[in-house]
């Protein structure tokens, strides 16, 4: 079982960054691939990032890869998303999600929302001159 809280939404102007955080449960979070998701008003949940167990596998969406980085401390059970150069494109609620991996990384899999297990409430960010 894990339990996620997200952090660090906010109001920032075009070009700017914030960095999103994802608070886990649990010592066998380590275990767990997690995912960054974001739904804006009117739209459909679209994937952001992922990241493995160990930090060594990650996957972006095309529209944010470049601009976004996906990290993860598991001695802090935290999970990051680090996003610079914010777009108005990018206002969503932001929603981090976890899923036990048994050792199946295939992109396919880390990227859809169908496949992760646990789900943070989210955290809206506003990109907005």
């Amino acid at each position: 079982q894990v339990q996620l809280v997200e952090s660090g939404g906010g109001l920032v102007q075009p070009g700017g960054s914030l960095r999103l955080s994802c608070a886990a449960s649990g010592r066998t979070v380590s275990s767990y691939g997690m995912g960054w998701f974001r739904q804006a008003p009117g739209k459909e949940r679209e994937f952001v990032a992922a990241i493995n167990w160990s930090g060594g596998i990650t996957y972006y969406a095309g529209s944010v890869k470049g601009r976004f980085t996906i990290s993860r401390d598991n001695a802090k059970n935290t999970v990051y998303l680090q996003m610079n150069s914010l777009k108005p494109e990018d206002t969503a609620v932001y929603v981090c999600a976890a899923r036990w991996e048994g050792f199946i990384t295939a992109q396919a899999l880390m990227t859809d929302s169908r496949k992760y297990d646990y789900w943070g409430q989210g955290t809206q960010v506003t990109v907005s001159s």
